[in-house]
This record gives C-alpha cells, structure tokens and sequence, in this order.
C-alpha cells in the first residue's frame, strides 16, 4: 500500500502587498442607496450549531475510500463528511516537465493515503512583521514546497451515493505569486456540511514556474506555453473534477468555480480560457476582476531579467530546466525587487489565451455562465499601515496623489462617513479607485452581454481584529463564503448568509434564499448591489456620487488605484 506521508510545514507564503505592486489588475468604485426594511430579521445572530466535545465527531467507520481513474484513495470522515488531501491530478512538474503543460498524474496500485496536505508551489514566505498576514494566518501553507505541486483536497458528504451534489472548486488567492489551497481558511469541511455539497480546493504553479514567457526570447517551441503553464494546470483540475467527481458523490454537470483576490483573477481568467468551456457551469470573483492578463512584451522583458540573474543565456534557455526550484525562486525574488511583475500572472500569448479576460467586452466562452462580483468596503487596506493617519495628513495625501483635489474628495466621503478613522477612509478611497472600479466594469461588461446572469455584492462587515482597526478589509468574505466564523461574534450571521447565497448559486445559478433579502441582477441601469454587513440589505448603486467620481478619474494603475 502506498503511503503518502505528512511534508514538514512551510512558513512560507507571502506578503500579499507584492501582489497588489506586481498584479495586472485594474479596478473600481461603488455608492451608497439604502433600503433599510428588513432590519430586524437581519441582525439577529444566526444560532450557532450544537458542537461534539473534542474528538467526538467520529461517528465509526473512520477511514473511507473511493476510486479515480488512477488509483484508489483513502481519505478520513468527520461526522460524516469525508476528507481527501494531497490528490494529485497532474504529474510533477519539475526537470523536463518545468514550464510544460500539465501530464497527467502516474496511476498507483494499491490504496493511497490521502490524509496530509501535498506540496505547494514554491514561493517566498509572508513577512512576519504583517500584522494583517497575521490575522488571515498567511504564514501558514501545510504541505512543504515543491514541484510536485498539481494535487487538491475534496471535502464531501457521500461517496458513489449518486447524490449529484454541486461541486464548488476554489481557487486560492495571494495573487499569482503566493498561497495555496492547503491555508487554513480554504478548508472545505463546514461548508459541504452545511450545504451538502462537494469542496475542492487546487494547488498550481506560481511565479515564474507558472508565468514565465520565453518564446519570445527565442526558447525553443516546447516552451511555448511557460508563460501560462499556472492556467493550464488549473484547466487540468477541472478536467481531473470532470472524470472524478461522481466517485466523491458529485455533480461534473454543476461545477462553481469561485476565487478571492488572485483567485478571483484566476477564476477570471478561466471565463476567458478557451479550453476550460464547458468544464464549470457558474463562477464568482471576490475582489479580484482581472480584466486584462498580462501583455506579451512585458512578460518577455521580465523573463529576460530573470535569466540576467541567472546568468543563463538566451541561447543555453533549456538550462531553466536543470537548475533547482531553490534557484529560481531566490533569482525570481532578486529580480523582482528590480523589475516588478516577474511570475506576476498569466501571459496574452495568442495561443492558449486568446484574448483578454474582460476587455473590451466580457468573454464569449463563458457568456451563459451566471457570474458573482464583489468587493469589501475597504479591500485597499490589506497594504497600509499607517494606522495613525491624522486628517491634515490624510488630506495631503490625497493632493499629492490626485492633484490637489484633497478637499474636494475628502469632503464628498466625510459626508457618508464623518465618524470613520482617517486610515479607512483612505483604504475606502483606493479601493473605490482601484480594487472596486474594475469590479463594477466587470459586471457592466456582463450584463451588457445579456447572456448569463451576473450578481454582485459588497462585504462591509469589519473585523474586529486588532481593534477594528483594518475595517471590513480584503478577504472577510472568503471566510464568510466557507462558513468559517469560529471567533462566536456576529460573523456567524454573516457567514451564515453568505454561504447560504453560494450554496444556493451553486445549485441553481441564482443565489437567492431565505436567509437574505432579494437579490435581483446586477444592470447599468439599478446597479443592485447586496450589502453583507449590519444589516444585510440590498442597495441600489450604493454611494453612486463616489462611484461616478471615479468613473470620471484617469484608469487607475492598479488595485490600488
């Protein structure tokens, strides 16, 4: 029987400030209109679940196996729902296989153990100092670093029970650089529970093992596609999903794919992806609208400041293959420091991607796939730390960076937030002109293709970490969409009515349900908008005034504006 042991844990992950520098995205702004009917039903905290004491939730029968069609697993069951990590669905990617598209994984003989976390794709660790990598515990990837890295973990209620369950696939953020499916606060368990569904999370190939463009530096043919080898990985899981599914008790005929920040570039990405037509069937993008992926040119310059620090030349290309990935990835972090964008994301080839995600209009290969956008109120304040920000000091900055326009734009904001901290109205003000605005141009561009639904919402509800500090900052909502809101406060009703939106969109392509208000179709014309917050109420172009001032702003230069 061939055992798939526990790697040592990695404190590698990464700040995700590196991401916001380097990220091709570009984003946008929202407004303020309130329906306040519906008040009392939405505050009142959703009972929590009556809880096993410590290692009572086995329920007998603890292992559990099932079939691929490469080999068995076997995985371990809690309270009924059923575990599988560490599953491969590619083949390493290291040596010959490095910048290749994906193989498929090798098939075993015997029952393989999938009860730890595979590898994860190299990468540099988060900085220690990040109270905010802290709070959203990005220090920690379980699984160890390497090549080895195509693999996802299931979370499921049935095996071969015929059920049809949805499956919902996440893919993980920290940009196109950083993360894994392995982080804590992807872990699926809660949610398949709650919605009898099927969860799976993916680990793939980042950085410069996944982005690097080198057909233009005259590498030979069979490294045509290294600068998007990441999103072809993540069109073999889907595959793998495809084949595999039904033996985990789910669905391959209602797949969602959904992803925050890089993972919702990726999932965007993946709208845009000609090979993945037809592999999933409804998707969401959590404050992560990539509207464009990144040009050939840029790409090519990054990789030929890659191979400068390597010392390979252009005519020796095929030695990236020999080198470890300990190299490349302390050459990728050097150079990076010098030229930004390096590994930063999937490249526009011509080839595997056609054309960019969302410009000039939504992607024809998924127009009839119902699509979810958000954002949170203070997405931007995921990279600031300047928590003492006076409003004299607030208000230089905003002249400094929009010429002058400081009382001008401070002004319009205190009037919807006069008791706000300096600090989040700034973090409020870049996400509006950066993180937000690509958002709401997203969703435009697919409701003005009328084919497949689109929704969107706003996360406000703040944690209150670290004083309440960080406000309602990027990624609140990933734990809200999992289900996971193990600190007893009034994130459990939030929670609660956000994954009960996913799960019903899920399984119907509308996310409409008992516990929130009515969610109608996002449109150019109404802008609905769900606010998860206190309360959870629908709005209609909230905060329009801010959102039309930025529309009328020079295109930011990224999410931060």
């Amino acid at each position: 029987m061939e055992k798939k042991l526990a790697a040592a844990q990695t404190d590698e992950a990464t700040s995700r400030r590196d991401f916001l520098k380097s990220s091709a995205l570009t984003i946008a702004a929202a407004g303020v209109t309130s329906l306040a009917s519906q008040v009392q039903a939405q505050t009142a905290p959703a009972q929590p679940p009556a809880r096993s004491a410590l290692g009572g939730g086995a329920t007998g029968n603890l292992f559990v196996e099932t079939d691929t069609v490469y080999g068995k697993v076997q995985g371990i069951q809690n309270t009924g729902i059923k575990e599988f990590k560490g599953i491969p669905y590619g083949a390493p990617t290291g040596g010959r296989n490095r910048f290749m598209p994906p193989k498929k994984p090798a098939p075993w003989k015997g029952l393989r153990e999938c009860f730890a976390h595979g590898q994860i794709s190299p990468q540099p660790p988060t900085d220690l100092r990040s109270d905010y990598g802290m709070m959203i515990h990005w220090d920690y990837h379980p699984g160890g670093m390497g090549e080895d890295c195509l693999n996802l973990n299931i979370w499921t209620p049935g095996l071969k029970d015929g059920a049809k369950r949805p499956v919902l696939v996440s893919f993980h953020g920290g940009g196109f650089t950083t993360g894994s499916g392995n982080a804590i606060g992807y872990d699926g368990a809660q949610l398949a529970r709650f919605g009898d569904v099927v969860v799976v999370t993916v680990n793939h190939r980042l950085g410069t093992l996944g982005y690097t463009q080198l057909v233009d530096l005259g590498a030979p043919g069979e490294f045509a596609h290294a600068g998007c080898a990441g999103i072809m990985d993540l069109t073999a899981s889907l595959e793998w999903v495809r084949d595999n599914i039904e033996s985990f008790g789910g669905n391959p005929r209602n797949v969602m794919i959904f992803g925050q920040s890089g993972g919702g570039a990726k999932t965007g990405a993946m709208l845009a992806t000609p090979a993945a037509k037809g592999l999933f069937h409804r998707a969401a993008v959590q404050s992560g609208s990539m509207l464009k992926f990144v040009p050939k040119d840029r790409a090519t310059q990054s990789a030929e400041a890659l191979l400068k620090q390597l010392g390979i030349a252009k005519s020796r290309m095929a030695d990236l293959q020999k080198i470890s990935w300990q190299q490349l990835l302390e050459a990728q972090i050097v150079a990076g420091a010098s030229t930004p964008g390096i590994g930063g994301g999937p490249v526009l080839d011509g080839k595997y991607l056609t054309h960019d995600p969302f410009d000039p209009a939504a992607p024809v290969e998924s127009a009839e796939i119902p699509l979810i956008v958000s954002t949170t109120l203070e997405d931007a304040a995921l990279s600031l730390t300047n928590f003492t920000l006076s409003e004299a000091d607030l208000k230089s900055l905003i002249d400094k960076r929009f010429k002058d326009r400081g009382t001008e734009i401070l002004a319009m904001y205190r009037k919807y937030y006069p008791e706000k901290s300096p600090y989040l109205i700034q973090a409020m003000m870049l996400t509006d002109a950066g993180f937000r605005r690509s958002a709401i141009r997203q969703a435009e561009l697919k409701a003005a293709q009328a084919k497949g639904a689109i929704y969107m919402y706003q996360w406000e509800w703040p944690t209150p970490a670290f004083g309440g500090r960080y406000g309602a900052v990027h990624g609140l909502d990933v734990s809200g969409s999992f289900r996971e809101a193990r600190e007893g406060n009034d994130m459990a009703r939030v929670a609660d009515q956000l994954s009960s939106s996913w799960v019903a969109f899920a399984k119907t392509g509308n996310p409409n349900n008992s516990r929130i208000p009515p969610w109608p179709t996002f449109d150019a014309a109404t802008r609905a908008t769900m606010i998860f917050g206190t309360p959870t109420q629908l709005e209609n172009d909230p905060r329009g005034e801010i959102r039309g001032f930025w529309e009328h702003m020079p295109p930011p230069g990224g999410p931060l504006g």
